[in-house]
């Protein structure tokens, strides 16, 4: 079966006197956000293209069928599928969630502090088949203050258009409303009367919050906010004393918040402090205060506070410290308790309101760790927080501390069914040296028996942008790779925030090159070092990992066997300059605004993938793509493969599977997602043996 050809219709572009020539554009739908909410309007040359490369990739990939079967039974079996959370403890009620074996989605529960009568409140699966929707997306789910009211957003397409439905909980009865166009958030306000929610705009950008008086029609809605500035986006969420509530508006690299007073006797909204450019703040209340955690002359971060009577009357309260990040935290009535990231390491503090003591929780035995703190209970007055903690070779151990005698037991292990030692594993954090002299930290997952004689193939995973950091936290479904002698390599580099806001910064705007160029010294250093050899790394990365691979198979083909681009950003260059586009004016601040500027335009351009594919050789490649993904557009990855095609000089795999029924995520439910990464493992394992 021959690969699929695309057919050319040849555009041109001309921006900033420059010509930009594109044989694929008329893919692009001009109606593409009606088409994320009706596929009927997809062009029907476009959707038979589509199925054409999905028959391809199966045909290609048929031999594999038995052993992708074989990997979904394993990464299923690693998985404890009757399961539950651990349990909140509200005011009346406890609630948590669990997952049985047969179903795909989970059950909502809680049980009566008083009479101990456990009660299901919500039920995924059966929700799912009341819809008879292919696509299954759970937005929001939360219950009213007086316990009586389930709220619950859904998205039945996978475009992150989001409905918002209320429910009595006594008889599981529908009201009549329904919050049409929304970005799946819930916020009841505490008299239960009414609820926030953000509204999505022509353009899918979320620009105003409303107030929805619980039982009335949409359209008397109360406007309570609405965002000017085209590049910011809105939302809305309550402090931890429940005095106000704050809504703040921003982007990626900056944001201004606004406080309302939780009464709701006026609608009156107070600035904080209004944006600027590179600084960004979050606001929380407690005890006559605000707590502002910003980077306000403070790289990495810092926790002010100011009393409620005398906001610009502000005081250091957790102090910034070099290169290390000051990360989220959680307020009780007599403790405060913190996050720090230095390294691509966590380490917890917390400090007593009264005495100020500062201390450090420590009882974490590995070095390479994962670590989150949350609330046991409703009662601030509580001495207990729930500590989770993982490494990418020791699965999630949830302890229950308390704060005041320092005393913890484990309550929750994450089991796995099918067995796991991790004593037959070896995790490391590696160093390479980029020609700058920056360390590049590189975490290492593989089998102990996996010799470092260059045999070995390696999967290089990376992501580097928007600030995110890939944490060390355990994932069972690697090992079906680690257990077959791959080793697993994770890349922290520029553009994620692994080792500072100098890192993102480091890996933008017209530092982004730096990425792609630390990701390649990764490469090297690992085969320099004997993990691998040239031509023996995988390389993966979604989204704007996926932007990531395009632009290092560019750069430096030869030094991969193969890659998988998951929904990948390709086109980056021409989404840039589309400004209707949902998140492309949002994000100016992380890559730059080509249509404006002349040279970013230009820097955009000389690393964009689709717009620098050569003729040379690429490796085997997977590329994929969902249908209904409003982030990254399924053009985008169907042009590039469709150009990549017609240059490449190579026999090598080429394959495009687009989920015609999936969002940015893919498919929904548990063992879909299962299955889709058994597809990638079967590839990658296809790739190893080759």
């Amino acid at each position: 079966m021959k690969p699929p050809i695309l057919k050319k219709k040849k555009s041109v572009q001309i921006v900033h006197n420059i010509k930009i020539v594109d044989n694929y554009s008329w893919v692009h739908q001009e109606n593409i956000l009606e088409v994320l909410t009706n596929p009927k309007l997809l062009d029907k040359e476009v959707k038979k293209y589509l199925e054409s490369e999905n028959k391809y990739t199966q045909h290609i990939l048929k031999a594999e069928k038995k052993n992708q079967n074989k990997l979904f039974k394993e990464i299923k079996g690693r998985i404890k599928l009757a399961d539950e959370t651990l349990p909140f403890v509200d005011k009346k009620y406890s609630y948590w969630t669990k997952t049985t074996k047969k179903g795909n989605y989970s059950i909502k529960l809680r049980k009566s502090l008083k009479t101990g009568k456990k009660e299901e409140i919500w039920n995924g699966n059966k929700e799912n088949e009341k819809t008879k929707s292919s696509y299954f997306g759970i937005g929001d789910l939360t219950v009213s203050h007086n316990d009586k009211l389930l709220a619950y957003s859904l998205d039945l397409k996978g475009s992150e258009y989001y409905n918002i439905y209320l429910r009595k909980i006594n008889n599981s009865k529908n009201l009549p409303d329904i919050l049409e166009d929304t970005t799946g958030s819930i916020l009841f306000t505490y008299d239960d009367k009414y609820i926030f929610y953000s509204k999505l705009d022509k353009n899918h950008r979320a620009k105003t919050i409303f107030l929805h008086k619980i039982g009335t029609s949409q359209k008397l809605d109360k406007l309570i906010y609405q965002e000017k500035i085209d590049r910011f986006s809105v939302s809305i969420y309550p402090t931890s004393d429940e005095k106000f509530f704050i809504i703040s508006s921003g982007d990626h690299s900056t944001n201004k918040c606004y406080y309302l007073n939780s009464n709701l006797k006026s609608f009156k909204l107070n600035l904080f402090k209004d944006f600027k450019e590179n600084i960004t703040y979050s606001l929380d209340s407690w005890n006559g205060y605000f707590y502002n955690h910003t980077n306000d002359n403070a790289v990495d971060f810092k926790i002010e506070r100011a009393s409620h009577s005398s906001i610009n009357n502000v005081k250091v309260f957790v102090p910034p410290k070099k290169d290390t990040i000051i990360g989220s935290y959680l307020i009780l009535n007599d403790w405060f308790i913190w996050s720090e990231t230095k390294n691509a390491n966590q380490k917890i503090f917390i400090i007593n309101f009264s005495s100020n003591i500062i201390r450090e929780i420590d009882f974490f035995k590995e070095p390479i760790k994962s670590l989150s703190i949350s609330t046991y209970e409703k009662n601030k007055k509580s001495n207990y927080i729930y500590i989770s903690y993982s490494s990418p070779k020791s699965p999630n151990k949830v302890f229950l501390y308390n704060i005041k005698t320092g005393k913890k037991k484990i309550v929750k292990k994450q089991v796995i069914p099918s067995g796991f030692n991790e004593e037959n594993y070896v995790t490391e954090r590696i160093y390479a040296l980029t020609t700058n002299k920056v360390k590049i930290p590189i975490t290492i997952i593989r089998h102990k028996k996996t010799k470092l004689d260059g045999k070995a193939k390696v999967l290089l995973y990376g992501y580097g942008s928007y600030g995110s950091s890939i944490g060390n936290s355990f994932s069972s479904s690697k090992y079906s790779l680690i257990d077959r002698g791959i080793i697993w390599a994770n890349a922290h580099i520029r553009g994620g925030m692994e080792c500072g806001m100098k890192w993102w910064k480091n890996g933008k705007m017209l530092k982004k090159k730096n990425t792609f160029e630390d990701y390649i010294c990764c490469a090297e250093y690992l085969i320099k070092n004997k993990y691998t050899s040239k031509g023996k790394i995988i390389g993966m990365g979604g989204s704007a990992g996926g932007l990531l691979m395009g632009a290092v198979l560019n750069m430096k083909p030869n030094l991969f066997l193969a890659a998988i681009l998951a929904v990948p950003f390709v086109d980056s260059l021409t989404t840039n300059l589309d400004h209707s586009l949902p998140l492309t004016v949002g994000e100016f601040k992380e890559f730059g605004n080509a249509r404006k500027y002349k040279k970013h335009f230009e820097y955009i351009k000389s690393y964009a993938p689709y717009h620098n594919i050569k003729k040379q050789k690429y490796p085997h490649l997977l590329v994929t793509t969902s249908l209904f993904d409003n982030r990254v557009l399924f053009d985008e990855p169907t042009k590039y493969v469709a150009k990549l095609r017609a240059y490449k000089k190579d026999n090598n795999l080429l394959l495009l599977k687009t989920e015609m029924a999936g969002g940015h995520g893919g498919k929904t439910g548990r063992d879909s997602g299962i299955e889709e990464i058994a597809f990638d493992y079967s590839f990658i394992l296809k790739m190893k043996n080759l």
